[in-house]
């Protein structure tokens, strides 16, 4: 049992005016005397726990009436916890056992006898894919022991590759898991896929020394094609498009503008591909004014549409 479950009992035993002592920790718990000491100085110590002790009663009992722990029957809390069990489910981690054991737990020290949080809550990601638990659990572990991983991985295109990889980052990106390493084969960052990855094992070997991230890198440009800021990218959006998208941020850096009954949208780009495919979504509410490349990226997109649908 953890810490946590040690103190929630303690603190709902206080509130029951039932006076604990030690001695409960130790018989509920099977813990030795100096941890259930350590517990009880940890709630009022860190918790700040207005504790006092009864010699009549022989056990604790609080000061103040109305202290609770912290989070303890929070909305907020119950929102957390609600969307990381959604986000583990919906993001194709449901094999993972350890996923629903803590949310019973916490469920079970965090809110005893309420309803369940799956039933005040729903989240959905369109076009999820699910993740082997083993490749999860392989690469969770290169990233928290910092060692290289082999893997065997099929891109966009179907072409399978073995590769040798130093794991960086665990993204999540509009609900599918993705590792970003620094790539042996390319001599150069990547970011893959988890579900295109069919094996992968760890290697005896560390990442090397000073293999980092920078900070800003995985945000200086839109969309899943990560890299610095290659251009800027303008949309003008009209129609329901334009009211939709007033809302939306798209980019921690986009700019928008309106003008008359349109909406300019602004936004710093590395990569295109994604980018035309949200273009698209929207039909004729928008319009590419720049870059060029992109314009015509799109337009030829449309024209290769209309030969699909004239047959």
């Amino acid at each position: 049992m953890s810490v946590l479950e040690r103190i929630y009992f303690f603190h709902e035993q206080i509130r029951a005016n039932r006076y604990p002592n030690t001695r409960v920790l130790i018989e509920e718990f099977e813990i030795s005397e100096a941890t259930a000491h350590r517990d009880i100085r940890y709630l009022r110590d860190r918790l700040l726990a207005p504790l006092a002790f009864d010699r009549g009663h022989n056990g604790f009992y609080y000061t103040k009436k109305d202290f609770l722990l912290p989070f303890e029957n929070s909305p907020s809390m119950t929102l957390i916890l609600g969307l990381v069990s959604a986000l583990g489910r919906q993001s194709g981690l449901e094999e993972l056992p350890e996923l629903s054991a803590m949310q019973t737990r916490l469920q079970t020290i965090l809110f005893p006898g309420q309803r369940n949080i799956d039933d005040l809550l729903h989240c959905e990601w369109v076009a999820r894919e699910p993740v082997h638990r083993d490749i999860f659990s392989v690469v969770l572990t290169g990233l928290k022991h910092r060692q290289q991983l082999h893997i065997t991985y099929r891109d966009n295109r179907g072409r399978t590759s073995n590769r040798k990889v130093e794991p960086l980052k665990l993204v999540n990106y509009q609900g599918r898991w993705y590792l970003l390493a620094w790539c042996g084969k390319r001599n150069d960052r990547r970011i893959f896929h988890l579900a295109r990855i069919s094996r992968a094992r760890l290697l005896d070997v560390p990442v090397e020394e000073g293999r980092t991230v920078e900070p800003d890198w995985l945000q200086a440009s839109f969309g899943i094609f990560k890299g610095p800021a290659r251009k800027k990218a303008r949309l003008r959006f009209s129609g329901m498009a334009a009211e939709t998208v007033r809302y939306q941020i798209w980019h921690d850096e986009q700019r928008l503008q309106k003008k008359g009954d349109s909406l300019i949208l602004e936004l710093p780009i590395s990569d295109e591909r994604e980018l035309t495919m949200q273009v698209l979504q929207f039909g004729s509410q928008v319009e590419v004014l720049a870059p060029e490349s992109l314009r015509t990226r799109v337009r030829r997109e449309i024209q290769a549409m209309q030969g699909v649908y004239a047959r």
